[in-house]
């Protein structure tokens, strides 16, 4: 077993624009959870993304994150879906 796993991250509207990128990989220790993704992304683009990802949702691999502590498996993809203003 692996003591690391990595996660395509893919950043939409606000979170996109505040990342400075469409996507990216992130290689986490073995066992980190959906708020342990959004911290290192945090930690690598900034206060900007920080205040964006404290309101945003999460998708894993398309489903509706409902917890931050729902750990992550190697090679899953983790939708950042800022709120959207619409009308």
């Amino acid at each position: 077993m692996s003591d690391k796993v990595t996660i395509q991250v893919r950043y939409f509207a606000g979170a996109r624009a505040a990342a400075g990128v469409e996507q990216e990989l992130l290689a986490l220790p073995a066992g980190s959870t959906v708020a342990d993704a959004a911290r290192t992304a945090a930690e690598r683009h900034g206060e900007k993304l920080s205040g964006v990802l404290a309101s945003s949702s999460f998708l894993l691999d398309g489903i509706a994150v409902r917890s931050r502590a729902t750990r992550l498996s190697d090679g899953v993809q983790l939708d950042v879906l800022p709120p959207f203003a619409g009308g």
